[in-house]
This record gives structure tokens, C-alpha cells and sequence, in this order.
């Protein structure tokens, strides 16, 4: 398909809530009752060395004697061995998009995703299903020797690198789907930033699900070298399934001396997917670290942001916004983990229930004997748009060093009667006038994303507050 073809097939895109799945062949598909023969048949089909095949089977053998977290909402019906534990789409990886299958590509365009990386991005990673499909990087970054692929082919081409940092980040042990996700880790981005270097355009990895009863458990690493810096996005999206599926992702970023990661998520997935995100920074002297976090989409998801300021002046800013408009359920939050002195965190929390919706901040602050002056602020704003709606705040912090100073406010309140009359006033109907007092309560977050991705967000915020309402 030429270039030239791609804004012909705009017009003829099926709209997200005519999508009940995207019409894609497979090629493999690992499923049933799980097994260690499962998790070998995955490790054979990737060509995986040895070593990577030794790390899934530790995961398989924690994962059966971890229990599942008993504070857990919504996820009764969740049984992993129901679903389809890899699955490969009939598409070898490209680095051009009018080399993929069109039904794909009608996907991407339908989601702005070419035009954004015409424009704005450095490079670009499509995940389908537990597949890398596409790559793209701009020749200047691999002119500074920046590298950027799928994870499963830095592992073989940079098996040193990659085990280096490679669950050491997040560990296999920290909870049962943590195990559960290096056991059966599938696709995913591996980007390194040598030291000096500054990335000025962001990369982006975008992750798509087809199809009902699949899991999706895609692996992400940012290494960011000393006085480097780069932006990475992570974009996700599903259509709405007849039944459900899941996500058990990770994300694992490594940021040394006076190096800078930003690190944002626009999570748009479908109300079908619940949703597991697994992210940890460990950040050394001087280095820092941010989280932007926005949360619209998926019928339970369960995100925690978190960092372990490991060095000297060591810095963290998570900022997350959650959205649960209707019977769904928006459990996000932050860890800090403050272990080396005059560190220094921030965590922003705003979520926005409504249409019986349920949000929680679920959040850490933990302070070091010997973080001596680390200081961390936390602030959680809750936007209630109905009675019928809820929102829990659950900080948890423990301060073991005297000389450390951790503070914590939080506000609740309901949407303003007289703004809504305002609004409708003006013309604008009840739908959009709640569309646009949530946008002005997400500012924080827009107003730190690139302009056409903040544009994006405005787009699926009013949708969601739509009619339609939320489909992907």
C-alpha cells in the first residue's frame, strides 16, 4: 500500500463502537491449563536462550505458591486458565506501516497513531496481542547510538545488558501476577539512552488486544545511562469484546546519575479488559523520575507507579489520573521508596467517579533510616459526578528517619450544580458540560503531554462522556 493510500481509508474506518473484535489470522495460540510443558512451548517458539527459559520457570514455580491478593475487586471471574496465555498474529514484524495487513492499518489510522509518528514522535513500537508487529526509529537516534527494539530481540542481541536489568527492577515475587507475568512476558519495548544523550521527540509503544479470553503480557524496559534524558509513551486500546480479557503488563525503568525519564501512559483500553500494570524506577544520584499516568479506559485496573530513589538528590513526580464511568472499578495510587538522603517525591492523585463508578488511591510513602531531610508531598483530588459514585483514599506511610518530612492532604467533592447550569446555559448539552469540567480537572496531566497527545486525550475524554460512552 502506497503512502499516498493511507488518508483514503480514514473515511471507511468501522467506528470503535461497531468493533467487537479486530479481524486478525493467528498463527499460534498457547492456551488451557498452565503448566510448566506451556511455559517451555512459549520460551521454544520465541528462540529464547537458556537463561530466559531458567527466569520463566522460577516465575512459573512462585506464581503456584503465591496466593492472590485478597483486597482484590471485580476480578471473580478472572481464571488465567481460560484464557489464551500467547498469542501470535499472522504478521511478521515491519518497520513501515503500508507493510502490515490493512485491517491493522485501518486500526492505527482509525487511532491517529501514523500521523502522530509522522509528526511528533522519534520512534514507534505496535504491539498485537504477545507480538512486536511494528518498529520504527528515526535515523538520528540511531546515529547516537540510541537502541530501540522489541524486547525479545534485545535479549539475544544484548543478553549482558538486558539481564542486568531484567526483573531486577520489578521482581518476580512481589505478588502473585507479577510472577504470573514473567512466567508468560510476551512483547514489549526495550529502549537504552547512552549517556549524554538527550532524546527531544518522545517514543511510543502502543499495545492493541484482538480478541475476547486472551492475555496480553507485554515487557517494557527504559534504561536512560548518566546525563541522558528521554519521553516515553505508552498508549493502549481494545475493541469491545463479547467476554473479557486480560492485561498483566510490566514496566521496568532504570535512571542513573542525572539522567531524566518521563515516562507517560494514556490507558484507553476497552470495558471489557481488566487491567494489571506492573511499573517500579529505581533512580540513582541526582537522577529523576516521572510518572504520568492517565487512566480512562478497562472494567477494573489495578496501577501503581512506583519508585525507588536509591541515590543522593534523587527525585520522583507521579502524577495519575483515574476515570470510573460506570459499574467499574479504578484502583491506582504510587509507591516512593526515599532509601538515600535529600531525596525528594510528589505524588499528584485525581480521580473523576461517575454513573456509580468506583476509584481508590492506594498509595506508599516509605522513608529509609538514613534518608535523612527527604521530603515527599502527596495530594489526592476526588471528583464525584453522581450519588451514586465512590471514592476511597488509602495512604500508607512509614517514616523511619527522624529528619524526614512527609505530608499528605486529600479533597473530595461533588461536580457543581451551578457550573453544569452555567455550561448548559451556554448551549453546551449535560454530556459535554461534564466532559469539559472533568477535562478542567485533569489539567495537571494535559498540560504536561505533547500537544497532539493532549489533543488525543480531549477526544477520548468527551467520548467517554458521550452517549457512546467509553468503547475504546
Amino acid at each position: 500500500m502506497r503512502e499516498s493510500d493511507i488518508n483514503s481509508l480514514i473515511a471507511n474506518v468501522p467506528k470503535w463502537e461497531e468493533l467487537s473484535e479486530l479481524p486478525t489470522p493467528k498463527e499460534i495460540i498457547v492456551g488451557g491449563e498452565l503448566r510448566e510443558s506451556v511455559i517451555r512451548d512459549i520460551s521454544r517458539i520465541k528462540k529464547e536462550p537458556n537463561w530466559m527459559l531458567r527466569l520463566r520457570l522460577k516465575a512459573f514455580e512462585i506464581w503456584k505458591k503465591l496466593p492472590a491478593p485478597n483486597w482484590l475487586l471485580g476480578v471473580e471471574d478472572l481464571n488465567v486458565e481460560d484464557l489464551a496465555h500467547y498469542v501470535k498474529p499472522a504478521v511478521s514484524t515491519k518497520n513501515d506501516f503500508q507493510s502490515l495487513p490493512e485491517k491493522i492499518l485501518e486500526f492505527y489510522v482509525s487511532l491517529g497513531i501514523p500521523e502522530s509518528e509522522a509528526k511528533y514522535l522519534s520512534g514507534l513500537a505496535g504491539v498485537l496481542d504477545s507480538e512486536t508487529i511494528l518498529i520504527r526509529i528515526k535515523e538520528w537516534l540511531k546515529k547516537k547510538n540510541v537502541i530501540f527494539m522489541e524486547t525479545e530481540e534485545a535479549v539475544k542481541k544484548y543478553p549482558d545488558l538486558v539481564k542486568r536489568y531484567f526483573s531486577k527492577i520489578y521482581p518476580m515475587a512481589d505478588h502473585k501476577f507479577a510472577a504470573l507475568h514473567y512466567a508468560l512476558w510476551s512483547g514489549g519495548a526495550f529502549v537504552y539512552v547512552p549517556p549524554n544523550v538527550k532524546i527531544t521527540q518522545p517514543i511510543e509503544a502502543f499495545f492493541m488486544i484482538s480478541s475476547s479470553l486472551e492475555s496480553q503480557y507485554e515487557h517494557t524496559m527504559v534504561i536512560a545511562d548518566e546525563n541522558s534524558y528521554i519521553h516515553f509513551i505508552e498508549g493502549c486500546a481494545a475493541p469491545m469484546f463479547p467476554k473479557y480479557s486480560f492485561h498483566d503488563g510490566a514496566v521496568e525503568v532504570y535512571v542513573h546519575r542525572k539522567a531524566h525519564v518521563r515516562f507517560t501512559t494514556i490507558q484507553n483500553w476497552s470495558k471489557r479488559i481488566i487491567n494489571f500494570n506492573n511499573k517500579r524506577s529505581v533512580v540513582e544520584e541526582d537522577g529523576y523520575v516521572e510518572w504520568l499516568e492517565g487512566g480512562i479506559g478497562a472494567r477494573v485496573s489495578y496501577v501503581y507507579p512506583s519508585a525507588v530513589l536509591r541515590g543522593r538528590n534523587a527525585k520522583a513526580s507521579i502524577l495519575a489520573v483515574s476515570i470510573a464511568n460506570g459499574p467499574y472499578i479504578k484502583d491506582s495510587g504510587a509507591k516512593v521508596y526515599h532509601l538515600a538522603p535529600n531525596t525528594k517525591s510528589e505524588v499528584i492523585a485525581k480521580s473523576i467517579s461517575s454513573n456509580g463508578g468506583l476509584t481508590v488511591y492506594r498509595g506508599l510513602i516509605y522513608m529509609a533510616k538514613g534518608a535523612k531531610n527527604a521530603t515527599s508531598h502527596v495530594q489526592c483530588d476526588s471528583l464525584l459526578l453522581d450519588n451514586k459514585s465512590r471514592s476511597v483514599t488509602i495512604p500508607h506511610n512509614q517514616v523511619l528517619e527522624n529528619s524526614a518530612d512527609v505530608t499528605h492532604e486529600a479533597t473530595a467533592g461533588r461536580i457543581s450544580e451551578d457550573a453544569l447550569f452555567y455550561l448548559q446555559s451556554r448551549g453546551l448539552s449535560e454530556d459535554e458540560s461534564k466532559s469539559l469540567i472533568v477535562l478542567g480537572f485533569m489539567h495537571d496531566l494535559i498540560k504536561e503531554l505533547p500537544f497532539e497527545m493532549a489533543n488525543i486525550l480531549n477526544t477520548v475524554v468527551q467520548l467517554e462522556f458521550s452517549k457512546i460512552g467509553g468503547v475504546g
